[in-house]
């Protein structure tokens, strides 16, 4: 009896840690755009029906900041352009995440603080990760001058983009 609850534990463990190897990770490392000092990290894991969204920058002005997926996996440009609108594969009008109809791409707004360092940790449910219509990646992380209005469509009113970063398979 004894061996059998030590090879139940043994095999549940290892399907545990095969299940957990599995996650879908990403990546996007957050470069400045011309004329700024922004940069970070930003990781995204497959959670289920959820994409965990854990965020670190710095080097940016106090405040909010408009925080978004683009449609393009494209930082080429001086000043963000090149990565073209927010990722919005569902058609439905920019919005706060916590809202049901909003961009794939919105993520809430980072929020610097008075060294200008912002983190964001969070799950989101509008992207995916590897696969279907809302997947993220191959695509891009903008970080904006200014705060998200939320309702300006279809960019929230956020301003220059300051930041610019590829989302990549860690």
């Amino acid at each position: 009896m004894t061996r059998l609850i030590l090879i139940s534990a043994v095999g549940a463990l290892a399907v545990c840690s095969a299940l957990s190897a599995s996650a879908q990770t990403a990546v996007a490392r957050l470069e400045a755009t011309k004329g700024n000092a922004t940069a970070g990290t930003v990781t995204f894991t497959q959670k289920g029906d959820k994409v965990a969204v854990e965020a670190k920058v710095s080097g940016l002005t106090p405040g909010g900041h408009g925080f978004h997926i683009h449609e393009k996996g494209d930082c080429s440009s001086g000043d963000g352009m090149s990565a073209g609108g927010h990722f919005n594969p569902t058609a439905k009008p920019h919005g706060n995440p916590g809202v049901p109809d909003h961009h794939s791409g919105d993520i809430p707004m980072l929020v610097a603080d008075a060294s200008g360092n912002a983190s964001l940790s969070m799950e989101l449910g509008a992207m995916t990760l590897g696969s279907g219509a809302t997947d993220i990646v191959g695509k891009a992380v903008i970080v904006h001058k200014d705060p998200d209005d939320y309702t300006t469509q279809p960019t929230g009113n956020s301003g220059a983009r300051v930041a610019c970063g590829l989302i990549a398979r860690n």
